[in-house]
């Protein structure tokens, strides 16, 4: 027997109410805002994500699905900001009055190791906005974000957030962060140990005990504590937290808060929930003012979050299935067919019995799928009748062909 792919699963139907309710929430919230939704190809040029992501992050370095066709290669995405990002440019939406607000849901790729709410192949729900350089679009992102989880029951939640400042003042962060860290060089992971001259800001993002160890030594946390930002960058940062201050958000200022990709700059933030365990971040998200330059468009300031669904889904848990509107109950194939389409084409979801069941066995399923139970015996057959059973009530009425449709809508 083939099986499903290690890190991939199938969504099945009885989940699928869970997902078209974040999806339709996302819609609802999202829209609200004014984005508008946009669906980008799975996959890109893998110049796209190496250019955008960053060459020195995990994901492009050891977790891209990447393949080679007709003497290019080309790369399943592993998140979406870059490819929204390569269609604002080449679709020339610059050109739209600012902001540009973008939404988007859809599967994801990344070769790890799979864990609680993480696969191979996830799925994201995000938002980009563009064209506002301003605090007031950090506010409002991150408040697009909080309304969303929100709406979808999700209530213990933390946000945290940072400011990487801008590529000047960063400089001179990691002169100083690399001065204090390289007489434990040879302690570090091999992965630190990379980043350490590539990505010295990365080495704050790692998990590993023995280097986390190292990184709150006394002399490391006066360099990563200490504010290292610009006047421009820490005026852009305080007021984003007055507006959250007005607005009734709860945060906490996290300066180990770096994010795992290299196009972020000032604002970066999470959003937590406790009842995730260690791996507790549903939201990720940032500013990256100089990531459509890069990769080829006009300067053009942005900032954006995404969501990984699956874990959404299982802080969601379960969303009963909604039951048909009706089910036709007769032994008159013909007519139980045809008393079927009408109702569909009046908009009602309706099944009948497809195997010529008894009416006790067609009543029983009828009890468990459907809301009204719609009878076709010989009595309303002969009398251009049928009966109307509301199957949670109890209550039976027999009408005629032509007004049973106004007993069930």
């Amino acid at each position: 027997m083939i099986k499903v792919q290690k890190g991939t699963k199938d969504i099945l139907p009885n989940e699928m109410s869970v997902w078209h309710f974040m999806e339709e929430k996302a819609k609802a919230v999202f829209t609200s805002y004014g984005a508008k939704e946009i669906r980008t190809p799975i996959f890109e040029a893998t110049e796209l994500f190496a250019r955008g992501v960053g060459d020195t992050t995990d994901i492009v370095n050891k977790e891209m699905y990447t393949f080679e066709k007709s003497e290019r290669s080309l790369t399943l995405r592993p998140e979406n900001t870059a490819g929204v990002v390569r269609s604002f440019i080449e679709n020339g939406m610059h050109r739209l009055p600012s902001p540009v607000k973008l939404w988007y849901k859809g599967p994801m790729f990344r070769y790890e190791r799979p864990q609680a709410g993480r696969q191979r192949q996830f799925h994201q729900v995000g938002v980009e906005v563009f064209g506002i350089k301003q605090p007031t679009a950090d506010a409002e992102v991150i408040l697009m974000a909080i309304n969303y989880l929100k709406e979808l029951g999700l209530k213990e939640l933390t946000v945290e957030l940072n400011s990487l400042g801008c590529p000047k003042c960063r400089e001179n962060f990691k002169t100083k962060l690399k001065e204090v860290i390289k007489p434990y060089l040879d302690c570090l992971c091999e992965d630190c140990q990379s980043r350490y001259d590539k990505n010295p800001l990365r080495l704050l993002d790692c998990k590993s005990p023995e280097c986390q160890q190292i990184y709150s030594k006394p002399e490391i946390q006066a360099v990563i504590q200490g504010d290292f930002i610009c006047e421009d960058c820490s005026n852009h940062f305080n007021e984003l937290l007055g507006y959250l201050d007005e607005l009734g958000v709860k945060y906490t200022r996290n300066k180990l808060l770096v994010r795992g990709l290299d196009y972020y700059n000032r604002t970066v933030f999470e959003i937590k929930s406790n009842n995730l365990g260690s791996q507790n971040a549903v939201c990720g998200g940032g500013r990256y003012d100089s990531l459509v330059r890069n990769l080829g468009g006009e300067d053009t300031p942005a900032i954006g979050f995404a969501m990984g669904m699956e874990r959404l889904a299982s802080l969601i848990g379960e969303k009963d299935e909604s039951k048909l509107r009706a089910f036709v109950i007769s032994n008159n194939a013909n007519e139980a067919l045809k008393l079927s389409e009408d109702m569909r084409s009046n908009g009602i979801s309706c099944e009948f019995d497809l195997t010529g069941k008894k009416f006790v066995k067609q009543l029983e399923k009828a009890s468990k799928i459907a809301q009204y139970a719609v009878i076709i015996g010989e009595d309303e057959l002969a009398n251009n009748q049928v009966s109307v059973k509301n199957l949670d009530t109890g209550e039976q009425k027999t009408v005629s062909r032509e007004e049973y449709i106004k007993f069930i809508v």
